[in-house]
């Protein structure tokens, strides 16, 4: 009998240490931007084999957990204070571009990814559109 409430202290013991295991590793593996409406990881080496994947802002936290080799990522609002921005993540505009329907901010911040895009270092970068705003580390890959 004593042997049998060993075993059950050492299995509730074990599956406790994996709980929090798994806790920890999730709060440390925290996404870049909080409170968007979507989230999306860029997966791969390059931005040539780059894939995406979607999920709600809701899951991104848990599916970073389980994804490897994540060369970016990026979440979308529907407004944005990007001075609050850039105040947050110590950024700074590096250039911008501007097209028909958007203009887009290159920057370095306090970011974890980075690419080299004609000759500066950028961390993150800023799409501003008529529907919303992007936001991705390094850059947005794919669309906007």
């Amino acid at each position: 009998m004593r042997s049998f409430k060993t075993s059950c202290l050492l299995f509730v013991t074990l599956i406790f240490a994996l709980i929090m295991l798994f806790i920890i590793a999730a709060l440390s593996n925290r996404v870049l931007f909080c409170g968007g409406k979507d989230y999306r990881f860029y997966v791969g080496d390059t931005s040539k084999n780059c894939t995406e994947i979607f999920t709600d802002a809701y899951k991104a936290p848990l599916t970073k957990l389980f994804l490897k080799d994540i060369n970016g990522e990026a979440a979308t609002y529907d407004s944005l204070d990007i001075q609050e921005l850039l105040n947050a993540t110590n950024g700074k505009i590096v250039f911008t571009e501007s097209t028909q329907d958007s203009v887009n901010y290159y920057c370095t911040a306090d970011m974890p990814y980075s690419i080299e895009l004609y000759g500066k270092e950028i961390n993150m970068h800023i799409c501003v559109r008529q529907g919303g705003v992007t936001v991705a580390s390094p850059v947005i890959f794919g669309g906007y």
